[in-house]
């Protein structure tokens, strides 16, 4: 059995997994953002760990207007990692070192695949903490031990894995042919759809976040307090901001920017093409760090806190436009779809926001709740941490 506890600074850098008002809307998908979708995967789906390569937590379906439990899935360690929606299929990393793949409706497992390949229920086998990339056709997803697995998302069957140096903790990235994910060794790596390694490039600590892509560019935050932006088909560095402090989440890319939460109680915009930092946004009663990674809408960031709040921040300015408070911190990175945003709190709760910070739902699971929201195909799914923790599915119910 895993335990999960708070760990300093240093420690959560080599370990934890990121890891995600006014009247506003949210901004719709773009016909820019639907080409950074992965090719031939349904458009309504969510199929990586924020959606998209640009990584800014917009779901591309409609939810219900009331949200009803359809169903829920347990296991052992409980679940730390969001989940990928795809078609009919909901594909689940867990902490045991199964991925599971779930038909959507009924919850029901279709096969699952482990992270070794001895049998014995008893051997010890490396959970997955990041949240998987699935395409048409694979699903890429890294390991607590430091492996990167390829396996056959129809037949759960495996095509390809790479060893790293460390655990991986981060959502990989597709663009094009290429293959992109960080490791806790301190590497980029870049891979060919075969799993040839294209390049790899050393940063000065660990990368715990899942890499954006924007343009031919993959931008990286991590634990060597720096927001790289590296060339995908040279794997060159372009751009090298240093930020002073540790980064645990993974950031958010609209146009020029880039936004993301970091452990020095700030949330930051940098205009990655200049290389400079545009607005820093820093609770005026409040000093704890984001873990949780930004939802990035038109004219707001949206984003957990330790402070056990959620914020909305002016995307053009940078400042407050409203806090809405839970019983505990929030490692949940939040997921928009419509006018509303939904998160999990460390107080056992899923919680739903309108665009002016009021509450519109909630559920009380009983678990911690640090995975990020997945949003896709009509349903809402999360995981709770902790001995026999569930995976619940909301939606519509079928009579409905």
């Amino acid at each position: 059995m895993r335990v999960l506890g708070s760990l300093p600074a240093v420690v959560l850098c080599a370990g934890l997994a990121a890891a995600a008002g006014g009247g506003s809307r949210p901004a719709r998908t773009s016909d820019a953002d639907r080409l950074d979708a992965t090719p031939a995967v349904p458009a309504t789906s969510w199929a990586s760990f924020r959606n998209g390569n640009h990584q800014r937590g917009i779901a591309t379906c409609e939810l219900p207007d009331e949200l009803e439990l359809l169903w829920k899935f347990p296991t052992q360690d409980g679940w730390v990692a969001s989940v990928a929606i795809v078609g009919d299929r909901i594909y689940a990393p867990a902490l045991t070192g199964f991925v599971y793949c779930l038909d959507r409706r009924t919850g029901r497992e279709l096969w699952k695949y482990r992270s070794i390949d001895d049998p014995d229920p008893e051997q010890f086998a490396p959970g997955f903490k990041a949240a998987p990339r699935v395409t048409a056709d694979m699903i890429y997803v890294g390991d607590e031990d430091g492996v990167f697995h390829t396996v056959d998302s129809e037949t759960g069957k495996r095509k390809w894995m790479f060893t790293t140096g460390a655990e991986i903790a981060g959502c990989a990235a597709v663009y094009n042919d290429r293959i992109i994910v960080g490791s806790h060794d301190s590497f980029l790596y870049c891979f060919e759809r075969d799993g040839t390694l294209a390049w790899k490039l050393g940063t000065e600590d660990r990368i715990n976040c899942s890499a954006a892509i924007a343009d031919n560019f993959t931008f990286v935050t991590g634990c060597d307090e720096h927001m790289r932006v590296i060339d995908v088909l040279r794997g060159e560095q372009q751009t090298d901001v240093p930020l002073g402090t540790y980064l645990i989440a993974s950031p958010a890319i609209v146009g020029d920017m880039l936004y993301v939460g970091t452990y020095d109680s700030e949330v930051v915009a940098v205009n990655w093409k200049a290389g400079t930092v545009a607005w820093r946004y820093r609770d005026p009663m409040r000093e704890f760090p984001y873990h949780a990674s930004a939802a990035v809408t038109d004219d707001r960031v949206i984003v957990g806190g330790h402070d056990k709040q959620m914020h909305c921040i002016d995307r053009a300015t940078g400042k407050g436009v409203w806090t809405f408070a839970t019983r505990s911190q929030i490692n949940s990175s939040a997921a928009v779809v419509g006018d509303r945003l939904f998160f999990g709190s460390g107080d056992g709760n899923i919680y739903g926001l309108n665009f002016e910070g009021k509450q519109v739902w909630k559920f009380p699971a009983g678990g911690h709740i640090s995975a990020g929201v997945a949003i896709g195909e009509g349903v809402l799914v999360v995981g709770e941490e902790g001995p026999g923790g569930n995976l619940y599915c909301f939606g519509a119910s079928p009579a409905n």
